[in-house]
């Protein structure tokens, strides 16, 4: 290792959403910054996340309409989908997305990009490709990986997660999904919609636990009308290899005790990747899982050392690492003040219909004891939706009853991921709903349905 220090006025790990701002923020200052990288450019987004999942629920879109084409009053014979054009067009997706990202950053002035695996020597010194760098600002960006449960025959099966799934140029027979939650569904319905039997296993009561029940069921009653298979309350045990595929073996409350499939894909949450950071060296706090621990601010217990995205378990989202982004600089260069305490949870789940959600659950909103007003409207009875032919789902708003600002509200339904962000704004606004009422809106869109919504509001139940 080289006794040569390279001095920085940053330094930042990881080009997931975060980092790659943040470095460009710095550079454009005219500050020094290190951005280092040792995989692929763009993070979990870019690579295997957002960009290329979205790009094959555009292909399993378009395939599920033509399959429907009577219904639109055309007929397109026989239909066949051809997996390595489907991968490629993913491929190409992703691909100019990280090529971006890279081409940015070695573009920027002041802004030195490092390819390799960095690792804490200090609380402000790091080494990479056996060179030490230090900054008095070190920004830490570098994401998680999909989880992996230790259980019997775990690692004697060729299992696949959502990273090893955008390698795949092929159908499976019968893909079996353990886990029930956002990545397993978007992953089931894109490969029941393409021709794979598929299989969802979920330990927990219903699917999507986290959301409301109402919702929990209607998704459920969209995967299964497209036939896809649901086993909930069955926690995978096992796994063994049998002749052409895998067997999962349960511990269930009904149904039979394995599911026989050609393919696994385990979705069953995600881990930090911090365990090979030397975080110990520099005196990072983690908690029991790994995560980064930060404050309202992301900043971690050591000063000078930020964490951002997916690593501090502050967020799991895109969006939610670019706004630790928004975070951090505005605190920076801008004497702001803000905090991660300000944002309001907004996510959506890409199935189709979408389902775009923000602010609190139904279950939260009672355990505040707060006096509130709800309304529900189905999205067959929204003219947008039914001009396109596709009505399932509904729309459920809820209100404060004293201060009538928006509580939170879920959108199952088509534009469900756009139309939301109409509400999601008002909240930030901690404007009364009574303004959305008196907006104009477009017609046909789903949007104009709010205000008719909001009329209805009643006593939450």
């Amino acid at each position: 290792m080289t006794n040569t220090i390279k001095h920085f006025d940053a330094i930042i790990i990881g080009t997931g959403q975060a980092g790659p701002p943040l470095a460009a923020r710095f550079a454009g200052a005219g500050k020094t910054v290190a951005i280092i990288e040792r995989h692929k450019f763009g993070g979990t987004c870019v690579n295997t996340g957002c960009t290329p999942t979205k790009t094959l629920v555009a292909s399993a879109y378009a395939i599920h309409v033509a399959r429907r084409g009577a219904e639109y009053g055309f007929a397109v014979g026989d239909l066949r989908v051809d997996m390595e054009r489907v991968k490629a067009r993913k491929d190409a997706a992703s691909a100019r997305s990280s090529k971006g990202v890279e081409e940015w950053l070695r573009g920027t002035t002041n802004c030195t990009v490092i390819k390799g695996q960095a690792s804490f020597q200090s609380s402000n010194t790091v080494v990479v490709n056996g060179e030490v760098l230090q900054a008095d600002k070190i920004y830490i960006n570098v994401g998680a990986r999909a989880s992996i449960p230790d259980m019997p025959g775990v690692h004697d099966v060729p299992f696949l997660t959502n990273s090893s799934m955008m390698d795949i140029d092929f159908l499976p027979d019968h893909l079996i999904i353990v886990g029930g939650s956002y990545v397993g569904l978007e992953f089931a319905q894109i490969y029941r919609r393409l021709g794979s039997e598929v299989t969802i296993v979920e330990m927990g009561p219903r699917l999507i636990g986290r959301e409301d029940e109402d919702v929990s069921q209607a998704v459920r009653e969209i995967l299964e009308d497209e036939g896809i298979h649901i086993r909930v309350n069955a926690k995978c045990v096992s796994l063994d290899k049998r002749e052409g595929g895998v067997t999962v073996g349960l511990t269930c409350e009904e149904g039979p005790p394995e599911v026989v499939g050609t393919h696994v894909l385990l979705a069953v949450g995600r881990t930090p990747n911090t365990s090979d950071l030397g975080l110990d060296r520099a005196g990072i706090a983690t908690d029991h899982r790994g995560y980064i621990i930060v404050d309202d601010q992301l900043q971690t217990n050591v000063l000078g050392i930020w964490a951002l995205g997916d690593c501090n378990g502050r967020g799991a989202f895109t969006h939610t690492s670019y706004n630790d982004y928004e975070i951090v600089a505005d605190n920076l260069f801008n004497a702001d003040h803000r905090r991660v305490s300000d944002r309001i949870l907004a996510y959506a789940l890409y199935i189709d219909p979408p389902l775009g959600r923000c602010g609190m659950t139904d279950a939260e909103i009672r355990k505040s004891g707060r006096r509130a007003l709800a309304a529900k409207y189905p999205m067959s009875q929204v003219s947008r939706a039914y001009e396109k032919g596709e009505t399932q789902g509904f729309i459920k708003i809820c209100v404060d009853a004293e201060t009538k600002q928006i509580l939170g509200a879920a959108i199952l339904g088509v534009g469900g991921d756009e139309v939301i962000h109409v509400l999601l704004d008002a909240m930030y606004a901690k404007t009364p709903y009574t303004v959305i009422q008196r907006a104009m809106h477009i017609h046909p869109t789903v949007a104009e349905y709010l205000p008719i919504i909001l009329d209805k509001l009643a006593p939450f139940a």
